[in-house]
């Protein structure tokens, strides 16, 4: 299989172009400086550029390119950054995809499950966006639509809706670890946010498994067992075997992150549930939140 890949210095897509080339796949990179290496592809989508010959002839193309969500406070330039890195470079691959000649099989898409904002009661791919809409589901809406040129060209294409992967290189679980190894971990607020999450593991076993299975549109990719926050930090202390007793109040984290970062990385509720890669026969190594934690943090029960 050959495979082309944006985003591919990221958590998640250093995990993937890994595993893809140990199942013996030719994995092709997308990158924004000069080209260093036989299997990397110039392409700059703030300046539209991206030769038309460099994607013919891939069977998969994984979109992951976008500037960090949590990565510095939402100044009104960082928002605009983390809109235009992700509707530029989406329309612009998807325009060179849909005049391919030889075109992929599918167009996997990144998104996040930032679509569905703060919802206490459950939601699947059948829900709808947001409503009001927030700032990251406006994102997520405007970042999906900018795919409509490859789908109308045919392609197969799926958008994945992330959840929090678990990784202990970075998001939210690396930021957690020092207080916890320190002893002063617990939970954030009052505890009662739900979680919906994935173990980096399952994120590309799942982004592995989309490539090959009949889906499209929109596809969940969250663990099925969603948890409140006060749940998700008393299994960290646990496979930390540190204490978990001392919440740390929502005020400080909007003084250290700002407010509406704060609110839309650690206090919007999210019980999201991945019945698409259910139904289509996808097995999670890592259903539980324990589990996953244990595997990413390589703490065996």
């Amino acid at each position: 299989m050959k495979v082309l890949v944006s985003g591919s210095t990221g958590l998640i897509g250093t995990a993937l172009c890994e595993s893809l080339r140990e199942d013996g796949a030719e994995v092709h990179r997308l990158v924004r400086r000069s080209p260093g290496k036989p299997d990397e592809i110039f392409w700059d989508p703030a300046g539209g550029e991206l030769d038309p010959d460099a994607v013919e002839g891939f069977d998969a193309v994984v979109h992951l390119a976008g500037a960090g969500i949590g990565d510095r406070r939402w100044t009104e330039a960082r928002r605009k950054q983390i809109v235009d890195s992700r509707v530029l470079s989406t329309r612009l691959l998807a325009e060179r995809l849909a005049g391919a000649s030889g075109k992929p099989d599918v167009f996997i898409s990144g998104s996040a499950i930032g679509f569905y904002g703060s919802r206490s009661k459950p939601v699947d791919e059948e829900s709808g966006p947001a409503v009001p809409p927030d700032f990251l589901s406006e994102v997520t809406v405007a970042w999906e639509a900018a795919t409509h040129t490859a789908e109308e060209a045919g392609i197969r294409t799926v958008h994945i809706r992330t959840g929090l992967v678990l990784a202990k290189q970075g998001g939210a679980l690396g930021r957690l670890l020092l207080p916890f190894r320190l002893g002063v971990g617990g939970k954030l607020g009052g505890g009662h946010t739900w979680w919906s999450w994935i173990s980096l593991q399952d994120e590309i076993r799942a982004i592995k498994h989309v490539m090959t299975a009949p889906l499209h549109g929109a596809v969940n990719l969250t663990a099925p067992n969603a948890v409140t926050n006060a749940h998700f930090t008393k299994a960290l202390g646990r496979v930390l075997h540190r204490p978990a007793i001392l919440p740390i109040p929502r005020f400080a984290l909007e003084l250290l992150l700002g407010k509406d970062l704060a609110t839309a990385l650690l206090f919007t509720t999210s019980r999201v549930e991945p019945t698409k890669l259910l139904e289509s026969g996808f097995a999670f190594e890592h259903p539980d939140v324990e589990s996953a934690l244990r595997h990413a943090l390589g703490k065996p029960a």
